[in-house]
């Protein structure tokens, strides 16, 4: 590690989680660097103190060039092919991108500089066929879909980089983590949006899948700090980032709604053509190994976090900036 100030590179820096762990890291005292795809839009949430380099996780040289100039000292992979939904039918792409892409990063990381230390952010949808809840560290992989299966082939791979070259490769499970930065495509916000617009006036109904399902969700900010615990240790380890609560859909979509006053059964269609192909069994994690190595623990409740989207989209509505209107839903995926 560094004797002076440390660097960091942050890839998927415009997704959710990479504003909040740039603003943790420049917290922290770091020189932090985020790698950006060519051509794509750096939304405001991202601080402008970030320098940003253009690659991808299909490019081998690119990455290595972008390792190059940012000389990180820590490295955490947050980019990926992030719908479940969508990898039933781009499959190669996911395979690709989100599993070997992380193949890449791990040679480009051995052949520049191997004491370089990396997180990878690794997703529950890799147990997401598991018989038992809830899950650990210790629990069998059994993705069901191709965006588990490449996060399943990332977390191995990481796990074999550590055992057999040394480097310091650190994973963290994470289970859903929701903020009011989270993408419109993912279910949470599409619901706060919906409730919002529906408020407002603006629209009337919102369609969505199974309603029934059950997810572990927690708080953005807080996971991002999991990530960042994790590399601070001596050893690399996994650590699931969860909260070990379960939660199901509809208890989500009461809490969105009651908070603008609505009854949200007068307003949602579940619509069976929004299914999955294959969906995983009950998720929950256990977070036993963060809590007890990391000193983490989540800082917020469900409730809390979901009334927070609502009200964020509902203020952005009122300042003018209205959000789009929910496309159909299909149900959430982890992490």
């Amino acid at each position: 590690m560094s004797a002076t100030r440390r660097r960091a590179l942050v890839t998927g820096v415009t997704g959710q989680d990479g504003p909040y762990l740039s603003e943790l890291l420049l917290g922290e005292g770091y020189e932090v660097h985020g790698m950006v795809m060519t051509g794509e839009t750096v939304p405001v949430d991202v601080p402008a103190a970030v320098d940003l380099h253009t690659g991808s996780l299909s490019d081998g040289a690119a990455l290595q060039a972008v390792l190059s100039a940012a000389h990180p000292d820590e490295v955490y992979n947050l980019a990926a092919f992030t719908s479940v939904a969508g990898s039933f039918e781009d499959a190669l792409t996911v395979a690709d991108v989100t599993g070997v892409g992380v193949l890449r990063l791990l040679e480009a990381i051995r052949h520049l500089d191997p004491a370089t230390r990396l997180l990878q952010a690794t997703s529950a949808e890799i147990f997401g066929g598991a018989p038992t809840s809830p899950q650990n560290e210790a629990t069998p992989l059994c993705p069901v879909s191709p965006y588990g299966v490449a996060k399943a082939f990332a977390h191995q791979i990481v796990q074999v980089y550590r055992r057999s070259h040394g480097i310091f490769a650190a994973t963290t499970i994470l289970y859903n983590h929701e903020s009011p930065r989270r993408g419109t495509a993912f279910v949470t916000r599409k619901i706060s949006i919906a409730a919002a617009r529906i408020a407002r006036g603006l629209e009337r109904e919102l369609r969505l899948g199974n309603l029934d399902v059950e997810r572990d969700w927690g708080y953005a900010p807080d996971y991002v700090t999991a990530m960042h615990l994790a590399l601070q240790q001596e050893t690399p380890d996994d650590y699931v980032v969860a909260t070990g609560e379960t939660h199901r859909l509809r208890e989500l979509l009461e809490i969105a709604f009651s908070a603008v006053g609505l009854d949200w059964r007068q307003h949602v269609v579940a619509d069976p053509g929004l299914l999955r192909p294959s969906e995983p069994n009950r998720l929950c994690g256990d977070a036993s190994r963060a809590r007890s190595r990391l000193g983490w623990a989540p800082t917020r409740e469900f409730a809390d976090i979901i009334r927070e989207m609502v009200a964020a989209d509902l203020d952005r509505i009122d300042q003018g900036a209205v959000p789009p209107v929910p496309a159909a839903a299909r149900t959430p995926a982890p992490g």
